[in-house]
């Protein structure tokens, strides 16, 4: 029998699932909790009565949003880190290109799944996934596999990932129309010149014209870009 820690802020569905999974016969909830700092010292705590969570625990299923400051993604990490390859199974109902991107850089490739709540309704469907999990595999849900990939496409293809800090935060301001002048004051340069430097070197970044017969021009196009969040093409 799996010994199971469940981590959901919604309390009727933490109940439910609680009961629901311990009827199955399969698995017994140790602990519940409705956020990943609380799972976090939860572990700690069971590992400081034992030398390791062996035996004491066996697999964690985990909601993606939670009430805490971490999400379920970033707690499972930091869990990992105390307990590596520890299992954990994360559902959600949450189509948020942030939790996408905490899985890609997450590190995570084995003992886990990563599914959508609406395919996985009842807890009889959810066993297999934590006895998958127990037993190394890693699983994620096609329509989540699918939104993963386009959050990789397009984090790969952001024009931001090729600036530096401080040009992307003079590139935003530029884009909300902010003079040279008024973004070196919100940024505490004292001469608007840096600001002149930076663009130029966002210009050159992204292929456009930096000579100063251009420069409302290639300062329109850098907004433009900020704007769609992707390069483009342009037709001189």
């Amino acid at each position: 029998m799996l010994k199971l820690l469940l981590v959901e802020d919604n309390p009727k569905l933490r109940t439910a699932l609680a009961v629901g999974l311990d009827a199955t016969g399969a698995v017994r909830t140790i602990h519940t909790c409705d956020n990943g700092e609380e799972a976090l010292a939860y572990c700690i705590q069971t590992c400081q009565v034992s030398e390791y969570l062996t035996g004491l625990l066996d697999i964690i299923l985990m909601d993606v949003q939670l009430a805490g400051e971490i999400n379920g993604i970033q707690s499972a990490v930091a869990i990992r880190r105390e307990f590596p390859r520890l299992p954990v199974v994360f559902y959600s109902i949450q189509d948020d290109d942030s939790f996408y991107r905490d899985f890609l850089h997450s590190g995570i490739l084995s003992h886990y799944a990563y599914v959508r709540k609406s395919n996985y309704l009842l807890p009889e469907m959810i066993v297999p996934l934590l006895k998958d999990a127990v037993s190394g595999r890693g699983f994620i849900d096609p329509e989540i596999e699918a939104r993963v990939h386009e959050v990789r496409q397009r984090d790969q293809n952001d024009p931001m990932a090729l600036l530096e800090p401080n040009e992307q935060a003079v590139a935003h301001l530029l884009a909300e129309g902010l003079t040279n002048e008024q973004i070196a004051v919100r940024m505490g340069y004292k001469d608007k010149r840096t600001i002149s430097r930076v663009n130029g070197q966002i210009y050159a970044v992204w292929g456009l014209k930096d000579s100063p017969t251009n420069e409302k021009i290639a300062r329109t196009r850098a907004a433009l870009i900020v704007q769609s969040g992707r390069l483009m093409e342009w037709d001189d």
